[in-house]
């Protein structure tokens, strides 16, 4: 069988790794020769994953496509599904997550709770909406890892808002943020990861750390997988699907924002859970049973980022000092230039006691830095 990637990131890079288990072709369409994910792949092609003749071109002679990031040309895979190609997901998913805006009224349209919002047009359309802050202000395309999302606490903080299409979502007041990992076939068999945790950074708004299973109340978590579950049948594709949740201080259980593809969120479950979401999307992909979600351990992430100041060739301090700990996993994306706030890698620590975890991932936190 036949599979191109659109995207040939950290993310492409461990769904190709995972790919080694099945018989598959595998294709990959990135605008970087040097990407993470190049040297795996049996083909590369150079382009644009954003360009219709060059996604179309690259995906006619395929029998799948999966991407690793939303930031695709939907009416080329559009045109590739009509005339037989499998998309996963499936156009429609994608087009309707990869804008914020489209996402959010999607959520409202279908009953998945979410936190309350408007949609504003531009900048200054924000001045009539005063009475909504404090909140969050949402660019609807382009923003990814953080960037495109701004704090609006008061009228001072207007001229933060996007001069674009955007959601402005009123701020929650959360006590916990997780995400789930679903994954639906064919067939609409549905599949979920045990929830994680997610810690971000206040400086770089990226995933600092992440605990998993997260230590959720049994109610919150029967609400959670059930949410998850909705949304993506709602979708109506099969994929792979990492749906991010808000629990509030009254334990309300809120959508934040959802993703088409393999995820951050679920790095953990290659050596902590015994089918991984990569090799679940494989599964998915091949027609292949799904995979067992359980965790053979309790598990933390740490995501390893350029440090403030740094930009240049990458120099790794503290990695052997890494590698000599107990049951900890260091995966570094083969990024050879690092930059403040780059995710150059990341580490999973698996373990049966929680504090264990979260001591280690501090630890790891402070040991290993990127420099240049």
């Amino acid at each position: 069988m036949k599979v191109g990637i659109l995207g040939g990131g950290q993310l492409g890079r461990m769904l190709l790794q995972a790919a080694a288990n099945y018989v598959v072709e595998t294709y990959i369409l990135e605008n970087d020769e040097n990407c993470p994910a190049a040297h795996l792949c049996h083909h590369f092609t150079k382009g644009d994953i954003k360009d219709f003749d060059t996604v179309y071109a690259f995906g006619k002679a395929l029998d799948a496509l999966t991407i690793e990031i939303e930031a695709v040309n939907v009416e080329a895979l559009e045109k590739l599904e009509a005339e037989g190609v499998k998309v996963y997901p499936k156009p429609s998913a994608i087009r309707t997550i990869k804008n914020k805006v489209v996402q959010k009224e999607f959520y409202a349209a279908h009953g998945i709770p979410t936190s309350q919002f408007l949609i504003t047009q531009n900048r200054s359309e924000l001045a009539a909406h005063l009475d909504f802050l404090p909140a969050v202000h949402k660019i609807g395309q382009g923003g990814y890892d953080g960037k495109g999302v701004s704090i609006l606490d008061n009228a001072d903080d207007l001229d933060k808002g996007f001069d674009a299409p955007s959601v402005l979502e009123k701020k929650v007041a959360i006590k916990k943020e997780i995400a789930l990992i679903v994954g639906m076939n064919d067939k609409g068999e549905a599949v979920l990861f045990p929830p994680a945790e997610m810690v971000f950074d206040p400086v770089w708004n990226l995933l600092d750390y992440q605990l998993s299973p997260a230590l959720l109340p049994e109610k919150t978590l029967w609400r959670a997988e059930a949410i998850a579950t909705k949304l993506v049948k709602e979708l109506n594709s099969p994929g792979l699907f990492a749906v991010e949740l808000f629990i509030d201080q009254n334990d309300e259980v809120l959508v934040n924002e959802t993703a088409p593809r393999v995820h951050n969120s679920g790095h953990h479950t290659i050596e902590a859970n015994y089918s991984s979401q990569y090799d679940m999307l494989w599964r998915i992909i091949l027609g292949y049973p799904m995979g067992n979600t359980d965790p053979i351990l309790p598990s933390a992430i740490v995501n390893i980022l350029g440090a403030s100041g740094c930009s240049g060739k990458a120099v790794y301090q503290g990695l052997d000092e890494v590698l000599s700990m107990e049951n900890v996993f260091v995966h570094l994306y083969g990024k050879a230039e690092t930059k403040p706030g780059r995710k150059m890698g990341h580490v999973t620590i698996i373990s049966n006691d929680y504090q264990d975890l979260t001591h280690k991932a501090n630890k790891i936190k402070h040991i290993l830095q990127v420099t240049a």
